[in-house]
């Protein structure tokens, strides 16, 4: 089988351990299992104590039921039954396609976002059809050139919301509009939520899997939770067809996740909210820091986000993103996303989630690079 380059990864492999200023990482800034702990009331020895008299056996091979039940608390209308975990959401993300996609499929997927979402249906040989999001429809779907791609017998409708790179937000009303499309064709609609909850205002988080029987939806420890380390994710779906053939798949290439990142997954969303308080706050600060950098740099300009870690900020110069991020980096230690890693060209991601001070010096620093040039 092949596969395009994962390019979006690949430059993060090649860069992100040598930066300066990481404004680059996606996660809200990451916590220590003792800040874990803290922010949730869990007693530390108590913890301690148990996960160490564990024999490290595959554990619960369908996922912990406590980390289940945490999860449900995110959905309306979920189940424990009606999740299957898995090693990330890039995990839950593969082993969807894996599952489900078979050679001929119409499958269709929005541009930009994670590039996992269209080129691995490609790879198994899929129709994939590719949805451009503009910067002019604030980089939200076209439901007229949705329907006209939707032709009876798709597959699938792949979205990401909040989306990465831009941070646009779709509505209720219009993931009810895709899920209309969707009906009419018979087909699933996938959705990423790996940014889900990082909102901008103090409103619920629709996800597909409360509107749509055919919704499945992706997210993970990951993001929203700042815990990448453990390297968990899940998918969710009502579909019971869906949920046989994830865990079929499951035992050829996953069998379990694993019991130590599962019990402090459950630890997180035992205090999910306390989480989420200290992610929004951040997620919010930040951006307001951003948005006040990008209104004050002339040679620069963006949407601004609605929700999630990233924007994707368009620069006015003739240089390639790649050679523009490469040689900020090595000038000045700034270290963001090229845009052509999201077919995106004279444009860069930030991810803004950082500490504070890491974004305040990374901003500065792409200035000095654009005072530069």
């Amino acid at each position: 089988m092949k596969i395009k380059p994962f390019e979006v990864e690949e430059w993060m492999n090649a860069y992100e351990t040598g930066a300066k200023y990481n404004i680059a990482e996606t996660c809200v800034n990451s916590v220590s299992i003792d800040e874990l702990f803290e922010l949730t009331g869990t007693d530390k020895q108590a913890f301690l104590s148990s996960m160490c008299s564990q024999r490290l056996t595959y554990g619960y091979i369908e996922g912990a039921p406590e980390l289940k039940n945490g999860i449900c608390k995110l959905y309306k209308t979920l189940k424990p039954e009606e999740i299957v975990t898995t090693h990330g959401a890039s995990g839950a993300n593969h082993h969807i396609f894996y599952s489900l996609v078979e050679p001929g499929d119409r499958i269709i997927s929005i541009m930009p976002t994670y590039q996992q979402l269209y080129s691995i249906p490609e790879s198994f040989g899929a129709d994939l059809k590719l949805l451009h999001l503009s910067e002019k429809n604030g980089f939200l779907p076209d439901l007229d050139e949705l329907r006209a791609l939707a032709v009876p017998g798709t597959k699938m409708i792949c979205i990401n919301n909040p989306n990465n790179p831009t941070g646009a937000l779709m509505s209720k009303d219009m993931l009810m509009q895709i899920v209309e499309i969707a009906k009419s064709v018979g087909a699933y609609v996938m959705c990423d939520e790996v940014y889900r909850h990082l909102t901008q205002d103090d409103v619920w988080s629709e996800s597909i899997v409360d509107l749509y029987d055919k919704g499945i939806s992706v997210s993970s420890m990951s993001k929203v939770f700042s815990l990448a380390g453990i390297r968990l994710g899940w998918i969710a779906t009502h579909d019971k067809d869906v949920i046989k053939s994830c865990i079929s798949h499951r035992d050829y290439n996953l069998v379990s996740c694993g019991m130590l990142d599962e019990a402090i997954g459950a630890v997180a969303l035992s205090g999910s909210d306390k989480l989420l308080e200290r992610n929004k706050s951040i997620v919010r600060e930040n951006l307001a820091i951003l948005d006040k950098w990008v209104n004050d740099t002339p040679q620069v300009h963006y949407v601004k986000p609605q929700a999630g870690t990233t924007a994707l900020v368009y620069y006015d110069l003739d240089i390639p993103s790649y050679d523009f991020c490469r040689e900020m980096y090595h000038k000045t230690g700034a270290f963001v996303t090229p845009g052509d890693c999201f077919e995106q060209p004279h444009s860069f991601r930030v991810g803004y989630a950082c500490s504070k001070q890491e974004l305040i010096g990374g901003l500065a620093a792409v200035t000095e690079y654009l005072n530069l040039l």
